[in-house]
């Protein structure tokens, strides 16, 4: 046997789990997430039609691609599942914006950087976030939305000011 043969190196990962849930047609609600077209989203308007002769009620969703930005419509029977995204929301600092518009930021907790995003598609947003960042000497947080794979920065603050 080796001398190093319990020194196992791990690298972290997620767990594995999957990115959606089940979730009942008819116990969903407005401002909730569900998978339409294979893509997160969040739902802006329901509507229930009432039972036919030959049928379950119908439930008509229309929801907002959370990363794109477009607008998907399903409609399903209330008592069928719909999978719905597991979405999380993580605060980073913005340490700087490279000239690619990608963004290098860091874990407040953990002190971990990471420079895989871009300033969002959204020119609005993007403009701010530029203006803020220019300016601001207190520093930015940035809102990256993280669902099915997908990472997007969907917001941003200014860091409280020490007293």
């Amino acid at each position: 046997m080796s001398e190093h043969e319990d020194d196992h190196h791990f690298d972290n990962a997620e767990s594995g789990a999957a990115a959606t849930f089940p979730k009942q047609c008819s116990a969903l609600r407005k401002g909730e997430h569900v998978m339409i077209k294979a893509r997160p989203c969040k739902i802006v308007e329901m509507s229930t039609s009432k039972t036919g002769k030959h049928g379950h009620a119908k439930v008509h969703m229309v929801a907002i691609d959370i990363f794109t930005g477009k607008k998907l419509e399903d409609i399903c029977p209330s008592t069928h599942n719909m999978e719905v995204p597991i979405v999380k929301k993580r605060e980073f600092m913005l340490m700087d914006i490279g000239a690619d518009g990608f963004l290098n930021l860091m874990d407040p907790e953990s002190c971990d950087t990471k420079d895989d995003l871009k300033l969002p598609e959204d020119a609005t947003l993007s403009t701010q976030i530029k203006e803020a960042f220019e300016k601001d000497e207190t520093g930015i947080m940035v809102s990256v939305f993280s669902a099915c794979g997908e990472e997007a920065v969907m917001g941003f603050k200014n860091m409280p000011k020490d007293q």
